[in-house]
């Protein structure tokens, strides 16, 4: 087949597939950090890159990917460019029984302990 007329969906780069794949596993009603999700995929000065690959959840995956329930490592929500983003990820943690103190979140009562391993994710260096 020809390439005209079809769009061609950019590849997602391996350490965003892994990010949604770990994002997809946080239960109902808990939350993690994006350092925590950086340090299960192996790469726990990673926590910038866990951001990027959210903000970069194509829209077909943010279905399926519960991208709001990462959050900041002082338990609030980080704000983007996108100044009404915030506002959803509140509502969408309110919705599943995540309480707010102050903006912030208690992670010591709704922070997600983790799989019960690491995955370690390869990284190459493209050139």
């Amino acid at each position: 087949m020809s390439g005209r007329g079809q769009q061609k969906r950019a590849a997602i780069p391996t350490f965003a597939r892994a990010v949604y794949a770990v994002v997809r596993e946080i239960p109902r009603g808990r939350v993690v950090t994006y350092g925590q999700v950086a340090a299960i995929l192996g790469h726990p000065r990673a926590a910038r890159a866990v951001g990027t690959a959210l903000s970069n959840l194509p829209r077909g995956l943010a279905r399926v990917v519960p991208w709001q329930r990462v959050i900041n490592a002082s338990g609030r929500i980080s704000i983007r460019g996108d100044f009404m983003r915030p506002d959803l990820q509140r509502q969408l943690l309110e919705l599943e029984g995540i309480a707010f103190r102050g903006g912030q979140v208690d992670l010591r009562r709704y922070r997600w302990a983790g799989p019960k391993r690491e995955r370690r994710v390869r990284l190459r260096v493209e050139l």
